[in-house]
């Protein structure tokens, strides 16, 4: 049985005393509420250690926001599976669009990231999706399908059991643009597809598929109630606790 999930992604935002502020406030609201979804916040590096020190992780799991193609070495600057682990974050966001654009990110990597990332207990948060080019070309589902295939289907069925996927429409993210919940529900809805053709139904029918375009509190419920959709990967939002809060009361 799949689960819904909400996961703020807090990208380079909040000094480390401005996001230990934040993750108190949003474990404070978790407290006394029991939500119908798990909630996760995926923060930069710098905050892993002293964030984990401050939240309850049976009710607010805690993730990174990438994490390096290899297991240690002389990489300055980069952050490996090993290290995640190490500080008590137990998810990890792959192939976020703005890595693959700004970074170069490519499957060859990603398949590498998120080998180490299983290997060391990380629960990969793996992200897909199109640019509006290619939307408007028609190819969007040619996209999202490659990037599934070259950097994922290397993993036998427990392995890949074990990713969430998160469909981002590029061309709806900052921009103010949001897919329709049809949209977003046709989409989900052909990953889900692509996933049976290669591992079977049940495996499809188990894996959790969030939406990752601007999802906000005043469209999250009509989105959650697609039969596909299975939560949120939010980015703006995530940062004021009212709206994320907002976000995973969605599910109610």
């Amino acid at each position: 049985m799949r689960k819904n999930i909400v996961a703020g992604n807090w990208k380079m935002n909040t000094t480390v005393p401005e996001g230990v502020a934040l993750a108190k406030e949003v474990n404070e609201a978790l407290a006394n509420y029991t939500p119908k979804c798990d909630v996760v916040i995926c923060v930069p590096f710098t905050h892993l250690c002293p964030v984990c020190g401050v939240i309850d992780q049976a009710k607010l799991g805690l993730g990174a926001e990438n994490c390096a193609d290899h297991k240690s070495g002389a990489y300055t600057g980069e952050v490996s599976a090993p290290m995640v682990q190490s500080t008590g974050a137990t998810y990890v966001i792959l192939g976020h669009s703005e890595r693959r654009q700004y970074y170069g990110e490519t499957s060859e990597t990603l398949r590498a990231k998120v080998a180490l990332a299983l290997e060391y207990g990380l629960t990969p948060i793996f992200c897909i999706g199109e640019v509006l080019e290619e939307r408007e070309k028609g190819i969007q589902e040619d996209v999202v399908r490659d990037q599934i295939v070259n950097a994922l289907f290397q993993l036998d069925a427990e392995q890949f059991g074990k990713i969430i996927l998160a469909y981002e429409p590029v061309w709806a993210i900052g921009t103010g643009k949001t897919a329709t919940a049809d949209q977003a529900e046709e989409m989900h809805a052909f990953i889900r597809r692509t996933i049976a053709d290669r591992y079977g139904e049940k495996v499809a029918q188990d894996c959790s598929i969030l939406y990752g375009g601007s999802c906000k509190p005043s469209n999250a419920a009509e989105l959650f109630a697609k039969p596909d959709v299975d939560g949120g990967l939010i980015g703006g939002a995530s940062l004021k606790c009212a709206d994320f809060m907002g976000i995973v009361k969605a599910f109610d």
